[in-house]
């Protein structure tokens, strides 16, 4: 008779991994992250234990987006007050901090539920092509 897996807490294993930015559009560059950091890439997925590993993104200021999603692209916030809605564009994000581009996608991409915060603190992005996590040798994602 076959048994199901389930994962416990007490066996999580982490990686490291590294990609660059500059290598995919934006959208699957968030797919791939949003997948190490769910741990949907191993064996012993389960869907209630955050197994997932740690991924460093970097050259986020050299990101690609395809057509003209530079311009058109919007990211909105709010202050809480009236008339408080800022509207800045990609291309404004990327010039301002070029990290908030890509963490908002991967925000996008990972479920909305407890783990969530716990799934984006283990996202580094830096800007350059410099990191600060060469300790843990990360691997490389192609």
């Amino acid at each position: 008779m076959k048994k199901t897996y389930s994962q416990k807490s007490s066996e999580i294993s982490r990686e490291w991994w590294i990609i660059d930015a500059s290598t995919l559009p934006l959208g699957k560059l968030a797919v791939v992250i949003a997948d190490k950091l769910q741990g949907k890439s191993k064996v012993t997925y389960t869907t209630h234990i955050d197994n997932g590993d740690y991924v460093v993104v970097i050259n986020a200021k050299n990101l690609k987006v395809t057509g003209d999603k530079m311009t058109n692209k919007h990211y909105y916030r709010h202050s809480s007050f009236p008339g408080g809605l800022t509207d800045l564009t990609l291309a404004e994000i990327i010039e301002k901090d070029p990290t908030i581009a890509i963490v908002e996608a991967v925000k996008g991409m990972l479920p909305k539920n407890k783990l969530q915060a716990d799934r984006l603190a283990r996202l580094r992005v830096f800007p350059g092509a410099e990191h600060a996590h060469t300790a843990q040798t990360p691997k490389e994602i192609k």
